[in-house]
């Protein structure tokens, strides 16, 4: 079999992901094996793929992989998410492009748009992922708005509503006037800005006089129904009981009392606007104020703004400062630090209103999701410093606003029929809706064109918070076998800004249903970033197009140069150079499989002992590391299990163990020691293979002929076995000695086709064992041990132990007399040195014993290499 110069990536990624393909290795059904079973968190389905989806995914292949050499029953789940508000605002885009209006089509006519859109672009990410060799369980694959999926969703609520959990109020809300819906508290982002305090004056009803108020929000003067002091504050005690005015609306409203007014903040009085403050809802609930909305779901000012109808609120910002400060009503302005709360996915500025809203009550849900992670342990999170930031978001909950107004998404299952509140029915369907509609009200006339379902829809993390669950179909039926089989499932890898989102929100869920946990392990992955630590996104123009990284470095590159600096949580700071590091390595690997595959075999020559020593220690190295591997997996430390095969393929296979066992030029190899190089090969191959497995299944099938039964993808882990650890620890001795070797040769010009003689005094009496491979790789001719040193020898030190080179015609004896006493001079300044400051009782009484060991060893380092020197010049002269 003839084997390319060059390891072409292109060619071999899609021939091994088509034969994964078509071999259908990643499909999983319930069997006799163990199940291991990691569900995707579901990509938004208009997005595509970018390099936080690259590490994330890459990590969950590695899992899956190795738990599929590993011989468990391997279940990948693959899947999107209709993700309502980021969807909806593409779609309503696109139709604005084409000239058309949302409000001018009806529910269903936007849908049909929507789901023409969704089938346009919605496979794009996962057949993206499919590049990057991801091994997902294709024919599994969900979305979270299938027949079935939607079907779980809608039950889920019904039994939740049926349990008195949901329930409809008339509550303050977080409104994204951007995309025109509610959103959860958890989905608002809290951000600093610098704006302005502005002081208003209010006249005081039937007097001259006038009251200060700050205001951040000028423009929410035309919802103020009243101004709130403290009853304490003396500085007001006059004005208890009195009216005041709003500029410009003319308004008059009341002033009230509450000590929750801060008498230090501001000037010590309040604007009341109960529409438009949480904290002022509660004041005007408390003192029975009147309610005046002023805002459009768009955030522009209403009837009530008079001559700034219509006008977008900053806007309005703007024009009203100058107009309060010409009608003399502005007493000053300050600049202003203030937390402003923003959509988390339109990055709007948030208006609280108050709206009819569907929530859930949370209080009591959680429970078993706090006990579960922070008391038993049960789920574990990955680092576990994340648990800090559970807890808080967890034993800090509220009810959760589960409904939103847009179309598309999950309807929400309550039927009108109707002009009161409580005049609706919630059911899965609208048969059994009137059903419950004519029990409710006595009325059998009721039909079905009588009823009005709601017209919101369900907040998206609402079906993504049963997605281990509905994926498998538990929520339709909970004894499903898939159900029964896969869940719960063991790993999840995802991001820790969703760790509150999706992450609890499913443990919740898992208990709720299923009376169990959904996963036993998190994997919480960092952000990657560029070099310079900032967030990548396309507005900075700093992320690159995964798939152009992937045909520049290919994709065993690309997912080596992610993981070898991706640590559990933290940021992984990206640069192109590590994906050139991940194809450097290829290229080391596949120079390594040829380098082998082109030496001749003979079955007749003994195997040397240098062979048979290289093997013993090679074997010894490999479980060593696979112990290192195991624990680092045991512990998510997935950048430290592939440093450690790194490590273990760079420098001990192919920088030692294929240089001992390497024929002499034009040599042939014996077969024993073929044999267990293309084993020790084939081991390495499966260690790799979940990290790097295109390159690694294409060297596996070059190496013999396989069937489909015997590829790399379903072959077997290598074992855990006992190894003798002195082994390795003799080896590291002997590569001292070859250094020692290799350095004189470097020094004196001996060129490495001359053979050379070496002595040695093994005064700490180390292991012989190695002999044999020190005399090949320092190619000495004869090599024995002396109880004396050697005269007209080079030397040099490994440890107590001393080795001799006797001198040849080659080397010009005075000029090495005047280099080592060159040498032997510097040393001795720098010893003076070192020891002047260890005679300074000053330093030595200040310096951390950490500085003072480490003069001591420069003390230790400089005495033998004088020694050794001195050794050498004796020899000479």
């Amino acid at each position: 079999m003839t084997i390319p110069a060059q390891f072409d990536a292109k060619t071999i990624e899609n021939k091994w992901y088509d034969y994964w393909m078509k071999n259908n290795y990643f499909h999983s059904e319930p069997d006799h094996r163990t199940p291991y079973t990691i569900v995707i968190p579901p990509p938004n389905v208009t997005g595509v793929l970018h390099m936080g989806h690259m590490l994330n995914n890459t990590i969950q292949d590695v899992l899956i992989r190795r738990a599929r050499l590993k011989g468990l029953n391997a279940c990948w789940v693959p899947g999107t998410d209709h993700a309502s508000i980021a969807t909806e605002a593409k779609v309503v885009a696109k139709l604005k492009a084409e000239g058309i209006n949302k409000n001018d089509l009806t529910r269903e006519e936007f849908l049909k748009h929507a789901w023409e859109w969704t089938d346009k672009y919605g496979g794009t990410i996962l057949e993206q992922l499919k590049k990057l060799g991801a091994s997902c369980d294709w024919e599994r694959t969900k979305f979270t708005m299938d027949p079935d999926m939607s079907a779980s969703v809608i039950r889920s609520f019904v039994d939740l509503y049926n349990k008195g959990l949901i329930y409809r109020g008339y509550r303050m809300v977080n409104w994204d006037p951007e995309a025109k819906t509610t959103l959860s508290d958890e989905e608002v982002i809290y951000e600093e800005q610098q704006g302005k305090l502005f002081f208003l004056k209010y006249k005081i009803e039937g007097s001259e006089d006038f009251l200060t108020i700050a205001t951040t929000r000028p423009e929410t003067i035309f919802g103020d129904t009243a101004i709130c002091i403290n009853p304490n504050d003396e500085r007001f005690t006059h004005l208890k009981g009195k009216k005041a005015i709003v500029p410009i609306c003319g308004r008059v409203i009341p002033i009230i009392e509450d000590e929750y007014v801060d008498v230090e903040f501001g000037t010590g009085c309040l604007k009341v606007t109960p529409a438009h403050d949480m904290n002022d809802k509660t004041l005007g609930e408390k003192h029975n104020l009147e309610i005046v909305d002023i805002f459009n779901e768009d955030a522009t000012l209403n009837s009530f703004g008079l001559h700034y109808q219509g006008k977008d609120r900053f806007v309005v910002r703007t024009e009203i400062a100058k107009e309060l400060e010409e009608t003399g009503a502005l007493a000053k302005t300050e600049i202003h630090l203030n937390k402003v709360g923003t959509s988390e996915r339109t990055k709007a500025v948030i208006e609280p209103r108050l709206s009819d809203q569907w929530f859930l009550k949370m209080e009591e849900l959680v429970k078993p999701a706090i006990k579960s992670v922070l008391e038993t342990g049960d789920i574990k999170l990955h680092p576990k410093r994340f648990e800090n930031t559970y807890a808080h978001w967890l034993n800090n909950i509220r009810d959760w606003n589960i409904s939103r107004q847009l179309w598309w998404g999950h309807r929400i299952p309550a039927y009108y029929y109707g002009d009161g509140k409580e005049d609706f029915v919630v059911a899965e369907n609208i048969e059994e809706a009137l059903k419950l509609a004519q029990e409710k009200t006595s009325n059998l006339k009721l039909e079905t064109k009588d009823l009005k379902q709601d017209v919101d829809a369900l907040d998206t993390w609402f079906s993504a918070w049963l997605w281990p669950m509905s994926v498998f179909g538990g929520i339709m039926d909970p004894e499903s076998p898939d159900f029964k089989y896969y869940y719960p499932t063991n790993d999840l890898v995802t991001g820790p800004d969703i760790l509150f989102f999706w992450v609890a929100r499913m443990i919740i869920a898992g208990y709720e249903y299923a009376g169990e946990k959904p996963f036993t392990n998190v994997y919480l992955t960092g952000l990657v970033r560029d070099k310079q630590r900032r967030k990548m996104s396309k507005s900075l123009g700093n992320s690159p197009d995964p798939l152009d990284l992937i045909e520049k470095f290919s994709a065993d590159g690309v997912r080596v140069g992610l993981l070898l600096s991706a640590s559990a949580g933290n940021d992984i700071m990206f640069d192109e150079e590590l994906c050139s590091q991940g194809k450097a390595f290829s290229n080391k690997i596949w120079n390594a499989f040829k380098l082998i595959k082109g030496w001749e075999v003979s079955e007749t020559i003994p195997q040397p002992e240098s062979s048979k020593v290289a093997i013993e220690w090679y074997e010894a190295k490999l479980q060593q590391t696979l112990l290192d591997i195991e624990d680092n997996f045991e512990k998510y430390r997935i950048s430290d299990s592939l440093m450690a095969i790194y490590k273990l393929v760079w420098d001990d296979f192919c920088s030692w163990f294929l240089e001992m066992i390497k024929p002499a030029y034009q040599q042939p190899i014996d077969s024993v020691t073929f044999a267990k190089a293309i084993e020790m090969l084939e081991n390495n191959l499966k260690l790799l293979h979940p990290f790097m497995p295109f390159l690694t299944e294409e060297i596996w099938q070059l190496i013999a002929e396989r069937t489909p039964e015997e590829a790399l993808i379903v072959s077997t882990w290598p074992e855990v076995k006992p190894f003798d650890a002195k082994l390795i620890a003799d080896f590291e001795n002997s590569i001292e000695v070859i250094s020692g070797i290799r350095t004189i040769r470097k020094d004196k010009n001996i060129p490495f086709k001359d053979v050379i003689e070496l002595k040695g005094i093994n005064s700490e009496n180390v292991s012989t064992y190695f002999d044999s491979i020190i005399t090949k790789l320092g190619n000495v001719s004869t090599f024995e041990y002396v109880s004396e040193k050697v005269d007209g020898a080079l030397s040099f030190r490994v440890k107590s132990n001393e080795y001799f080179i006797p001198i040849t015609g080659n080397i010009d004896v005075e000029a090495e007399i005047a280099k080592l006493t060159e040498e032997l001079n510097y040393t001795k300044g720098f010893l003076k040195s070192v020891e002047a400051k260890l005679s300074n009782e000053k330093f030595v009484n200040g310096a951390p014993e950490k500085v003072l060991n480490l003069e001591k060893q420069k003390q230790a380092d400089a005495l033998a290499k004088i020694a050794t020197i001195e050794q050498s010049l004796a020899g000479l002269k």
